[in-house]
């Protein structure tokens, strides 16, 4: 597995700004936030705030970006935030796993299981508003599903 690229200052501060306009406003577009990064004096393109978004795991949710609480997609287990966007999961097999989610929540949802390094999986796969998750076997699987259920309510 490899790890992400370590993150530059002028990365940081990038971030830092978008976690205080995410706070301050209802953002409903990237371009609208890249033109605020830009009135801050940031060089932005379409793809770094793309990345940016991604990397902090924010939501998109009713039309606007949504930051986690406290950045809940870089914490080991506190999914509180993100349970509101899970709408079910079911077993594809005895080694995939489906969790359906709100539109356009699967990645922010996805990321969050990926950093909580939980053993029992293997990798993720999002779209819009799936999540394939891999297991090494069913007895893996079986582990997954009860903490699935337990954290989302499902």
């Amino acid at each position: 597995m490899a790890s992400d690229p370590p993150v530059d200052a002028q990365q940081l501060e990038r971030r830092q700004a978008i976690v205080r306009i995410l706070r301050g406003g209802h953002v409903r577009r990237q371009e609208d936030l890249a033109r605020l990064l830009k009135t801050q004096g940031f060089e932005v393109t379409q793809s770094s705030v793309s990345r940016d978004l991604r990397d902090l795991g924010v939501l998109k949710a009713s039309g606007r970006y949504v930051l986690p609480p406290d950045e809940v997609s870089r914490t080991n287990g506190d999914f509180g935030m993100l349970a509101q966007f899970v709408r079910g999961l079911r077993r594809a097999g005895p080694s995939l796993t489906v969790v359906r989610t709100t539109i356009g929540a699967a990645q922010s949802v996805a990321v969050a299981i990926d950093r909580a390094e939980w053993p029992e999986v293997a990798g993720t796969l999002s779209g819009d508003d799936t999540i394939f998750i891999a297991t090494a076997n069913a007895g893996a699987q079986d582990t997954l599903i009860a903490r699935l259920q337990a954290i989302f309510r499902v």
